[in-house]
Parts: structure tokens; sequence; C-alpha cells
């Protein structure tokens, strides 16, 4: 609502995708400042993942859509230009973003994997509280007008748009690598062309969304940097907590797990009068 402090969904991807991972969503949502995790339906621990939701209502749980980079839920012989014979999906973004652009067969095969984590999703029984995507495939120009059907026949409350703020992230730290720089500056420029095509949808979006730049590193001081500088009415904080010791460059590591547990982070909530959220509390309007 107008004039009220801003509201900020802390996430947590890759739920389902291994126990730790789990493990350190509930953690982070029971001691610390979590509101919400994105499932993937088809992770090595996806049905614990749902079962641990189905105990702990308070968290929201959204879908984490994986079109490149994981397991697929169809079988590789219903699927096979899309995945290995393992039933694999490809895991480089760019290549698989550009396959799916240009071959058609990918995209009838693409259509029929979406509609098939979307309706497991859906048998889990849990609210869809949103829709995001494994390294932001969603927005893409061939798959986002279908997921964008689906989120609203399935019930979503909101969609993730990437929107960070490259400005206020580049002050808090400067050492970004510029590749990741200009992965992020292109997703902008997807975020609008998808913001023009939800006109007139009831999806909540957050203004701003965190994560992209800092992927694997949303360390304590980066995000008390976040929260103390957001001037938006709405952010979302993404995280890849995990309480694995091995981390992966773009997570999931245990700092993103940790920082969901600072101290810090909970007394600049304070401070400020932010307002930790859900995807269904913006959609409410607060």
């Amino acid at each position: 609502m107008k004039g009220q402090n801003p509201q900020v969904i802390f996430n947590a991807d890759d739920f389902g995708r291994s126990p730790a991972i789990n493990a350190a969503v509930i953690q982070a949502h029971q001691q610390g400042v979590l509101t919400s995790a994105s499932l993937m339906v088809a992770g090595e621990a996806w049905q614990e993942a749902v079962e641990l939701a189905r105990a702990h209502p308070t968290l929201a749980v959204g879908l984490h859509l994986m079109v490149s980079n994981g397991p697929a839920v169809l079988p590789h012989r219903i699927i096979p230009h899309i995945t290995s014979p393992c039933g694999r999906l490809r895991d480089d973004p760019l290549q698989a973003g550009l396959y799916y652009g240009f071959s058609q067969a990918a995209r009838q095969e693409l259509e029929r994997e979406i509609e098939a984590q979307f309706a497991r999703f859906a048998g889990t029984g849990l609210p869809l509280s949103h829709v995001d995507g494994h390294q932001h495939l969603h927005v893409h120009p061939a798959i986002f007008p279908l997921v964008l059907r689906l989120a609203q026949e399935y019930g979503a409350r909101g969609m993730r748009l990437p929107r960070e703020d490259v400005g206020l992230t580049l002050r808090l730290e400067r050492r970004q690598s510029p590749l990741q720089v200009l992965w992020t500056l292109i997703l902008r420029l997807l975020c609008r062309w998808c913001a023009g095509r939800m006109q007139g949808v009831r999806l909540a979006v957050p203004a701003r969304v965190f994560g992209t730049l800092q992927s694997g590193r949303m360390h304590e001081r980066y995000v008390v940097g976040v929260l103390r500088n957001i001037r938006h009415p709405s952010a979302e904080l993404y995280f890849h907590p995990t309480l694995d010791q091995q981390a992966e460059p773009l997570g999931p590591n245990r700092g993103d797990w940790q920082t969901l547990l600072s101290p810090a982070v909970r007394q600049v909530i304070a401070e400020r009068g932010l307002r930790p959220a859900t995807y269904a509390e913006l959609a409410e309007g607060g």
C-alpha cells in the first residue's frame, strides 16, 4: 500500500535439489529471515522438500522452472531433442537458449516438459506462491509466453522478473565479472519485454530483484547494504543456501545460509521497518 515501508521477499532457490539444501531452507525459515522457496520438481530430493513444506506451512513455495542445467521430469523417449539419454537438459544456458529459439522440435518438446513441471507441482497440493526459472531462462522470448499462461492457469500469485539494480550492486561490490554484468543487463532488457506482455495480468512482480550479480556470494555485508538502500515499494533477494561444506561458484553455499541467519540482517530490517513478505502478500497489496 502507498506510504508503507518496502516489502522484501527473502527466497531460497533450488529447494528439492538435495537434502542439504532442504535442511538449510527449513532452518533459515525457522530461525532466520527466509520467507519463501522455489521448488525444483525434478530435483533429487524434491519429495522430501514437499513433505518439509507441508510441515512448515508458513514457508511460501513456488516453482523453480528448469529448462537447463538439470534433470527433466519427462523421460528422454518423450523429449529426445532437449535431453541426453540419461534425461538431463542442456547444461549451458546460452546454448540452451539459442537451441530453443531456433529449433521448432525443441520448442514443442519444451512445452511438454514445462507443462509436466507445472502439473507435478500441482500434484503436491501446495499453494503455488510464484514462478521463477533456473538460470532465469523463463524470461526467454520463446519460453515466457507459455510460462505466463501456465502461471495463471495454475493459480500462481507472482512471478520473478530479475530486474536487478545494477548500479546499487556495483556500488556495494565493485569487483564484478564483466560477463556477469553483461548477463544481468541482458536480463534487464528481457524483463522489460516480459513486463510489456504482463499488462493487465494479475501476478505480483517485485520492483527489484537482487541475487544475479552476487549469485553464490550473498554475504552479510552485501545484503545489509542492499537492505539499507532499498527505495522501491518491493524487492526480492534470492539465495542459494545449503548445509553442505562444498560450495559451487554460483551457489549453493553455506555463506548464503549464514546470511539468512545473520543478526545484522535482522537488525537492519527492524531499523528500516522493512516488511518480510511473500508473493501472495505482494499480490494482496501488503
